[in-house]
């Protein structure tokens, strides 16, 4: 029976891992982003974690998991006479990546973790119905490796400590490269080590070959990943150069989150966000028999004395010192807490259990901010399709140069590198990320930059042939339930005098949960407007009246 779950679990694992929502902009940004734009040259507009003077990402940890992939897919369309592959193949293809690594390695490092047999297939099952697992595990995030390097960190650390005879000092090199990529790709890494890191002491004083094993190799590894990082930030470095200069993106990393002011600026939490409400938020009912448990205090519960158990809670605790807290940074705990917890044969946990994973997986992993990624993909097919039948192009003309301004409205950030390279049809595409500006700022700029009929009109006539009168287009993309672009839909019946918006495309399974304004509408109405409305669209901008 668990086997046939398990395999129905796995199935919607893949569905969930090929589903294009888009849960935080770092999934994009910090990763595909920098390696489509380095490697394929599709455009690319890089974070300020890369581009700063003193750089807080480092990618020696993502080499093998972005860049590899993208190289390797470079060279077989090259060898096909084809220079780049298409960008949704690169995007399912990392997607798939990360999907393989959480399948292999976490699912994996359960067996490792769980020592007793009986309790092991039940432990698999449980992480694997988690839609934690199958959301934010199959996503390219840092903190998705960082639940791998945690757990196999963990696992090293027992065979380590157990091993009384040997050193263990393959064991050792390898936990220092896990240590080493840990720190490099997630500078809150060491939280969720420290304190059962303290179990090596006796073994290292016992054998001292193993801290020699374990301090060599890391300062090996070290080495290499100052190295890549500062070829990558300065490719023009000299080996001298870099002895001198090093880049060393931790420390930066720490530098930087250690003052207030900076994570102000990516917004403040209050220090018990984690556990009460991303801890809740992650786990769902596992929390609240986790927190039953306690009532037998003194008595420590069983599943406390875990080392997995010491590793979350401790690491929780100390990254609520820091005010900047997301679910996404407790993300390691998730297959930590979920081993030491034994499920008891409750239907209604069960129900529970379903019920919320269910709700959650499909809210997080289809339909939140679900349509950035098909319009973005589909943005350079839009527009050429809409050029093409508005321009008349005489049989073995070159299609015209057209240029486009596509403006988003209330969506995550449309990563740009999945617009390719555009290489059937002359098209320069601007996008433009407004966030959530208000409503009557989107009206202006859309004043400004629609032309009017008469310059749209020598446009469309001039065509190619005219450096005077390129053709430009203004798009908009923003989600249906934003209420303020009805006045400007032809649709409507209602639209502006002079300022039309016609769509041309839309995707129906996405919900801007960021739209929520309960106080000025009302839970209900608020409700039905972005649930009953969900969906984005692509509109084209133009002057009431104009072709």
């Amino acid at each position: 029976m668990w086997r046939r779950t398990y395999l129905v679990l796995l199935a919607l694992r893949v569905y969930f891992a090929l589903s294009p929502s888009y849960l935080h902009p770092d999934e994009n940004f910090q990763g595909p982003e920098v390696f489509a734009g380095h490697i394929l040259s599709y455009p690319s507009d890089l974070p300020w974690e890369f581009t700063a003077q003193n750089p807080i990402r480092s990618v020696f940890p993502l080499w093998p998991v972005y860049e590899l992939p993208i190289r390797f897919l470079k060279w077989f369309y090259t060898e096909t006479g084809t220079p780049n592959p298409p960008p949704q193949l690169v995007y399912h293809v990392l997607r798939g990546v990360m999907f393989l690594l959480s399948f292999v390695l976490e699912d994996w490092v359960i067996y490792e973790l769980v020592p007793v047999p009986r309790h092991r297939r039940a432990t698999v099952v449980l992480v694997a119905s988690s839609y934690v697992t199958w959301t934010y595990q199959t996503h390219t995030f840092s903190n998705s490796l960082e639940t791998l390097l945690v757990a196999w960190g963990l696992v090293l650390i027992r065979r380590i400590v157990e091993n009384k005879q040997r050193s263990s000092v393959f064991s050792c090199a390898v936990l220092s490269f896990i240590a080493v990529a840990g720190v490099f790709n997630r500078i809150t890494f060491p939280a969720f080590l420290a304190i059962p890191g303290l179990q090596l002491l006796p073994h290292f004083w016992r054998k001292p070959l193993s801290i020699l094993s374990f301090v060599g190799f890391g300062l090996c590894f070290f080495s290499v990943a100052v190295l890549v990082d500062t070829a990558f930030y300065r490719p023009s470095a000299s080996f001298s150069d870099v002895l001198r200069a090093p880049i060393i993106t931790p420390i930066n990393n720490l530098l930087y989150n250690s003052d207030s002011a900076n994570l102000a600026l990516h917004g403040l939490h209050p220090r018990y966000q984690h556990f009460l409400v991303n801890l809740p938020q992650l786990l769902g009912p596992a929390v609240i028999l986790m927190v039953l448990s306690l009532r037998r205090l003194p008595t420590v519960p069983s599943w406390l004395k875990n080392a997995r158990a010491v590793s979350a809670i401790s690491a929780t605790a100390m990254l609520s010192l820091f005010p900047h807290q997301e679910p996404r940074f407790l993300i390691p705990c998730v297959p930590l807490l979920l081993s030491c917890f034994r499920m008891r044969k409750s239907r209604l946990f069960l129900l529970t259990w379903v019920a919320f994973n269910a709700i959650m997986g499909f809210l997080m992993g289809v339909y939140h901010q679900g349509g950035v990624i098909p319009a973005q993909i589909a943005m350079p097919a839009i527009i050429s399709t809409h050029t093409l039948a508005a321009v008349d192009v005489p049989a073995g003309h070159p299609p015209p140069a057209v240029s486009a301004t596509v403006l988003w409205w209330k969506t995550y950030s449309p990563p740009r590198w999945l617009l390719g390279d555009n290489t059937s049809l002359p098209l320069e595409i601007e996008t433009r990320d407004l966030m959530g500006v208000p409503g009557p700022d989107l009206a202006a700029e859309l004043d400004r930059l629609v032309p009017s009929c008469d310059s749209k009109k020598r446009s469309l006539e001039a065509g190619d042939d005219s450096d005077d009168h390129p053709l430009h287009q203004v798009y908009v993309v923003a989600p249906k339930s934003a209420t303020f672009l009805d006045q400007y839909t032809a649709s409507s019946g209602s639209a502006a005098p002079d300022l039309q918006l016609h769509e041309l495309w839309s995707y129906r399974k996405h919900l801007n949960l960021d739209d929520l304004d309960f106080g000025s509408d009302g839970v209900v109405a608020t409700v039905r407007r972005v649930i009953g409305r969900r969906g984005i669209a692509v509109w084209e901008a133009r002057r009431a009246g104009c072709p």
